[in-house]
């Protein structure tokens, strides 16, 4: 007799929530262990201190796929804030339109600079480097190599702490989609176009949580939660066994009391990151995908979220109002700066009347973990904001400046490098021949720096393949290209039509 079908979820981020729900749709059982003791959603977590609410890293709900978007709706409905995009980049004391507005730009750099740019662009559009292997290869085929170089090299080196020509040209595909200097001048001169139209780079609006992204991801625990399935806090796994004779896998960690746990099911949905997954499985893993694992690379992140007085006339710093700045500036060390505000309200406590307006802010840093960034105390960390918020000229005055905390996030982001595609090829075919019934999903789990959406996506065609008993679904196919096929029904293009794997 076929045994009936349970699940374990590893992690309870986007992928493995979207996976739980599908999968308590249909009546399976499935439990959520998540490593972390108080909070879902991964990355996409909305951390609190106090009544000032963080967003680790900025998210937009904003998805093609109609399937992606009708989730998010049949989760929190009317807590679904529409908010308009904004993005610009700080480069030599001025605020540039990000994606980049041609006209503005050429308007900016000053008119010689532009004359070199609009060679360098040309140059590139007639003569461009085939194959394009690398980042820099790809921003260059499409914006030029002066551009490239003002607006992309200093802030991408930011992110990964590697030169540009040692990053895949994937990452760009994927962060920076079908963007080109000629789109640009295109969206600049046709501001009327169908905003649907438009690649996912160009969105001018999204939804967002009242109370951000983590609000999205702890309702929907609770649905799950409501139709039958188990989420268990603090509780990593480190050990995943496979017995043949049984069909059966046995998922074993340590809870938040450091008790040993252990849980059986027919199936695992993994989204710890490949590099942890494979050195805990039992039957060991092969020596080329245990090589293959301890080659993966992960790009750590420090957000030092700070509250600021604003105002006007004397009464705090006038500070922005874009959701974020990218700071191209090389004389500091900051890569990116949020105004939760503008994000949604709610994550700021309402003023107190009579005193001074405040907002807060997210200064977000690139690292690796046991770097002099990662080792600095909160203290350092704390400084460091408060002194690059100055240099960069966002805080104007010491004084304005109130109270700071600092979040670390570690494999924040998967590292695009130049041998991080056959490392996942070795992996993936482990998995598939030695371990059924294994499945991974997500960002890290599968090592693909997706979107959101994309992740989504990954977890319930993973649910679906369960539900079926079969692959009907490829969730290495899913697409990560901006130009979205929308005739795709239901899946809005994020995936290649079913085929059997």
């Amino acid at each position: 007799m076929k045994q009936k079908t349970s699940v374990v979820i590893i992690g309870g981020g986007p992928a493995g929530l979207s996976a739980a729900l599908t999968l308590s749709d249909e009546k399976i059982p499935a439990t959520v262990f998540e490593a972390d003791p108080i909070y879902l959603g991964g990355i996409s977590r909305t951390v609190r201190h106090g009544d000032y609410l963080t967003d680790i890293g900025g998210h937009r709900f904003f998805s093609k796929s109609p399937e992606i978007e009708g989730f998010w709706s049949r989760i929190l409905g009317d807590d679904l804030l529409q908010r308009p995009r904004s993005s610009r980049i700080l480069y030599r004391g001025k605020l540039f339109s990000y994606p980049l507005k041609a006209l503005e730009v050429l308007k900016k750099i000053g008119y010689g600079e532009s004359i070199l740019c609009t060679i360098s662009y040309m140059k590139s559009h007639f003569i461009p480097i085939k194959p394009a292997r690398t980042f820099e290869d790809w921003v260059v085929n499409r914006f030029g190599k002066r551009l490239f170089q003002i607006f992309f090299k200093t802030y991408t080196e930011k992110v990964w702490g590697i030169p540009c020509d040692q990053i895949s040209a994937d990452w760009a595909a994927q962060r920076i989609n079908s963007l080109s200097l000629g789109v640009a001048i295109l969206n600049a001169l046709t501001p009327w176009r169908n905003n649907s139209r438009k690649v996912k780079t160009l969105v001018e609006s999204f939804r967002y949580p009242r109370k951000g992204p983590g609000m999205m991801w702890e309702v929907c625990a609770k649905k799950f939660i409501s139709a039958g399935g188990m989420v268990v806090m603090g509780s990593p796994v480190d050990r995943l066994s496979w017995d043949k004779s049984a069909s059966q896998w046995t998922v074993e960690g340590s809870n938040a009391n450091g008790l040993r746990f252990k849980h059986q099911a027919t199936d695992v949905v993994s989204t710890m990151p490949l590099r942890d997954l494979i050195p805990a499985l039992d039957p060991p893993a092969s020596a080329a995908a245990l090589q293959a694992a301890n080659g993966l690379r992960y790009r750590d992140f420090i957000t030092i979220s700070v509250v600021v007085e604003e105002g006007k006339n004397g009464n705090g710093d006038d500070i922005f109002q874009e959701n974020w700045l990218y700071i191209h500036d090389p004389s500091v060390r900051v890569g990116r700066i949020q105004n939760y505000k503008s994000w949604s309200p709610e994550l700021v406590p309402a003023p107190i009347p009579g005193q001074p307006s405040r907002t807060f802010l997210g200064v977000e840093y690139f690292c690796f973990k046991g770097d002099g960034l990662w080792e600095s105390t909160d203290h350092e960390l704390i400084a460091l904001a408060k002194k690059e918020l100055l240099a960069t000229g966002i805080l104007k005055n010491p004084e304005h400046f109130i109270e700071a905390f600092v979040n670390r996030q570690e494999k924040a982001y998967p590292v695009y490098d130049d041998t991080y595609q056959d490392h996942v090829a070795t992996i993936r075919d482990e998995i598939a021949i030695h371990y059924p019934g294994l499945h991974v999903s997500g960002r890290n789990g599968m090592h693909k720096y997706n979107n959101q959406d994309h992740a989504m996506m990954t977890g319930i065609l993973t649910a679906r393949n369960i539900i079926a008993g079969e692959n009907l679904w490829d969730v290495w196919r899913v697409n990560q290209d901006a130009e979205y096929l929308e005739t795709r029904s239901g899946l809005g293009g994020l995936i290649d039509p079913p085929v059997k794997t």
